[in-house]
């Protein structure tokens, strides 16, 4: 078998304890992302459980062609980028998968025929607005529920933990979806 030709190169982001790894290929499908909080989290993905063994490593998420590691406080990246780098161009050059092969087949629905007409519009305003500028930090921010005026949502990822989240969340995200829709009374982060 053939090794695939693997090129890495990292992004920084406004999390200092995160850290984007780019590849020069699809991980998973777009519009698709994976997050893995801790190790016992990780057990459907080959590729997170090999990270989690590392033991400055809190927290492994997949997006299209990047994954983000979240590194304990203690640890600098510049003592840990090469090992990282090293380590996902030989697990990518043996072909190992990222996700279980019935995981990766599974989809996650983002827009649902039977989402109230509400709904529906902000989960367009943050595919739309939202997903490619925090994707480009190397996280996510996905719609988790929306009742009586309050959106919740759940922060994946660098935005995980980020010092700037609260700041994008409330200045950026509230204000873009109560401008946008009136009914919006505040943004929340779920489970941050």
């Amino acid at each position: 078998m053939l090794s695939r030709y693997v090129n890495i190169y990292t992004e920084a982001n406004p999390n200092p304890n995160s850290l984007k790894f780019v590849v020069n290929f699809m991980l998973v499908p777009e519009g698709v992302s994976f997050d893995f909080p801790d190790a016992k989290s990780a057990a459907e993905s080959p590729l997170a459980t090999e990270f989690f063994k590392f033991p400055f490593v809190r927290r492994v998420f997949f997006m299209s062609n990047f994954v983000t590691l979240t590194k304990a406080e203690e640890v600098e990246w510049n003592s840990v980028i090469p090992d990282m780098k090293q380590f996902l161009k030989e697990y990518f050059e043996a072909n190992k998968p990222v996700l279980e092969s019935e995981k990766a087949q599974t989809s996650h629905i983002i827009f649902n025929d039977d989402d109230p007409e509400i709904v529906k519009k902000i989960k367009h305003l943050l595919d739309e607005y939202v997903r490619p500028a925090v994707e480009s930090d190397g996280g996510a921010i996905t719609f988790h529920s929306y009742d009586d005026g309050i959106v919740k949502l759940l922060l994946q990822g660098s935005c995980s933990g980020c010092p700037s989240s609260t700041l994008t969340l409330k200045s950026g995200i509230e204000n873009l979806l109560k401008r946008m829709l009136p009914e919006i009374k505040e943004v929340v982060a779920e489970g941050a």
